[in-house]
């Protein structure tokens, strides 16, 4: 009999050990460099979701539990282990970790088995602070006349899956040159001291037109001809193509998510009607705050500039309406910003390099006023 035991206790024991050198801990949530939106001034939640990979199958009995903590210099009175849902059943886990505003932070996650680790993971880099989209063509896209970058290592950007310290160009919008989001950053962090996310989205030379809901119709072709669908003679309709990447970007945020969409965009619809303007950008204000399933905060900028003028008072009144009418609120006023602050020697519409750090002063200016009223 006790030689039965003992080969039950020895086959038991292999078959443990061997469960636990074929698990590995794969975190799929937090990405290195990751900002979460807090939700109050010192807090914010850290969403925290791991798989296991193992060619095991069935319960995994030596399991116990599922722990993370994050480590930093900044954190106070946070307790160090915290447990994660987990049941041995079951291969894939997601929560939300309560964690301080700031950063960076380091995450760190333990399987325990048998009273001992089993399996770690960690993440170097995750900040609790500030999201914001950014929306509309080229002046809030990568087309300025030099490239930036951020000089607070606390400001990163989003695009191609993954996060990254911000610099020009920023992933996800058009363009190759420079944009004002770097100097958006900085100030930011500077006033608020918390990790700022940038996520571009914005396409070069677009008219609001093309921004609208898929099937929506136009009233007139766009200068570009892109993001538009011919339905009839001098008919069209829009493709939705742009509209969806405000919605995409919507759903992977989440839920209040990020702060705020800093929406510029203007120069090219001098030949739409202002009104027409208002009820197009109004339309994609609301229908995407529908489908956020949140009232999303939209800052709307004045911007209809262009060389030689200094753009256009029935559109910027327009745009400016949405704030005044309390749809959107209010960006900066960027026509302001006259031909020593745009490129080629101020022959162009879009931003040199003293022009670029001065618009994301401004949009900082207005952002951040908004922000510490609330």
């Amino acid at each position: 009999m006790r030689k039965i035991f003992s080969l039950l206790f020895a086959f038991i024991a292999a078959t443990t050990f061997a469960q636990t050198n074929e698990i590995k801990l794969n975190l799929i949530s937090p990405l290195d460099y990751q900002v979460f939106q807090r939700q109050t001034p010192t807090d914010g939640k850290i969403i925290v979701e791991v798989t296991l990979e193992t060619t095991a199958r069935g319960t995994l009995t030596n399991l116990e539990k599922l722990e993370a903590q994050l480590v930093g210099n900044a954190i106070k009175k946070f307790p160090n282990w915290q447990p994660l849902p987990f049941d041995n059943r079951v291969r894939h886990f997601r929560a939300e970790l309560s964690a301080p505003a700031g950063g960076w932070y380091q995450l760190q996650v333990r399987l325990i088995g048998s009273g001992t680790n089993i399996a770690e993971a960690n993440v170097e880099h995750v900040g609790v602070g500030e999201i914001f989209v950014v929306a509309g063509q080229s002046n809030a896209a990568n087309h300025g006349e030099e490239k930036q970058q951020a000089k607070n290592p606390l400001i990163v950007e989003f695009g191609n899956g993954n996060w990254h310290p911000a610099k020009d160009p920023e992933a996800g919008a058009s363009g190759k040159g420079g944009s004002f989001m770097p100097a958006f950053g900085d100030a930011m962090a500077a006033r608020f001291n918390v990790p700022i996310g940038i996520v571009a989205i914005a396409e070069g030379s677009t008219s609001v037109r093309e921004w609208l809901p898929k099937n929506d119709s136009i009233v007139a072709l766009p200068d570009t001809g892109r993001n538009v669908i011919m339905v009839g003679s001098n008919s069209w309709v829009a493709a939705g193509e742009l509209y969806d990447r405000i919605i995409s970007t919507q759903q992977m945020l989440g839920s209040n998510g990020f702060r705020a969409l800093l929406w510029h965009q203007g120069e090219s619809d001098s030949t739409l009607s202002p009104k027409i303007y208002r009820q197009y950008l109004q339309r994609i204000i609301e229908t995407s705050r529908a489908s956020a399933g949140w009232r999303v905060p939209w800052f709307v900028a004045q911007a209809s500039y262009h060389p030689g003028d200094t753009g256009l008072p029935e559109l910027r009144a327009a745009q400016k309406s949405l704030a005044t009418d309390g749809i959107a609120l209010a960006g900066p006023n960027t026509d302001e910003l006259g031909p020593e602050w745009r490129q080629n020697n101020g022959k162009g519409i879009h931003f040199n390099a003293r022009g670029l750090q001065k618009h994301g002063e401004l949009w900082a200016q207005m952002v951040g006023d908004w922000l510490e009223s609330k």
